[in-house]
């Protein structure tokens, strides 16, 4: 196995054990992470969120599959269940991750999923009515900024 590849491993490995230190331990100090719900994290934006989501996620189940990497970049799929706090309903999101390396971490980490279907789950009729439009995608953006914020002035 190409060592970016056990890079990847280990990240989700250690988020199927909740270990968000772990997972910190796989990003580069220059890294970035996007997705549908946090657009643009830098490094320790990204190392706060997974321990913000992480604590928060109780019943949060990770399994993950197609991990391939090569010497500057690698991908993964993986398909995450859990309630979502803020309405009590149950989600499958399935996930989709791209990565590049730098020093044997990752320095780039992009998360994509249908937007749409993540916000009928989580949200339920508004999602479904809504999920599709920039409108509630900012809404939800910015609500999770505002958490992640909250999260990393205590």
């Amino acid at each position: 196995m190409h060592p970016n590849a056990q890079t990847i491993e280990t990240f989700y490995r250690a988020f199927q054990r909740r270990d968000a230190a772990a997972m910190a331990a796989c990003y580069h100090e220059q890294a970035r992470f996007s997705d549908p719900v946090f657009p643009d994290l830098d490094a320790g934006g990204v190392r706060a969120m997974w321990a913000m989501l992480l604590a928060g996620g109780q019943d949060l189940r990770l399994e993950f599959s197609g991990v391939e990497a090569d010497d500057q970049r690698g991908r993964a799929h993986w398909d995450a269940r859990y309630t979502f706090s803020a309405s009590g309903r149950p989600v499958l999101n399935r996930i989709d991750a791209e990565f590049a390396f730098r020093d044997g971490l990752i320095v780039r980490h992009q998360d994509r999923f249908d937007f749409h279907a993540w916000a009928a789950q989580a949200l339920g009729l508004g999602g479904r009515l809504f999920g599709g439009t920039a409108w509630l995608q900012r809404k939800v953006q910015a609500r999770a900024a505002q958490r992640l914020a909250a999260w990393r002035r205590r």
